[in-house]
């Protein structure tokens, strides 16, 4: 493997962050409770974990304005705009996946 320097390595890092994004916010189709159900994380979860990472560096980031930074608009825009309601199919698998547990 190449070696990366810290530096190098921390700007491929947000280089992909960042490209995850906007693949996200291009993917409107995509549920959260889908993402959720398939891989344990969604949207939300990246929000908390920007606003974590924020408060960790010593910066408040409330919840509403990290999600704004990950869905590229207000939150409940977004939802307005693109959440649909859960099917019973999506609830009964996220209630046996738990994935926050």
């Amino acid at each position: 493997m190449t070696e990366i320097d810290e530096t190098k390595r921390i700007e491929l890092e947000a280089a992909v962050f960042r490209r995850l994004v906007s693949h996200l916010r291009n993917r409107t189709d995509v549920q959260n409770i889908d993402m959720m159900n398939l891989a344990g994380f969604c949207r939300n979860c990246l929000s908390n974990w920007y606003a974590d990472a924020a408060r960790e560096d010593g910066l408040e980031l409330d919840k509403e304005a990290a999600r704004e930074i990950v869905y590229g608009m207000p939150y409940a825009q977004w939802k307005a705009s693109y959440q649909t309601d859960a099917t019973p199919e999506q609830a009964a698998a996220f209630e046996t996946s738990k994935p926050h547990d």
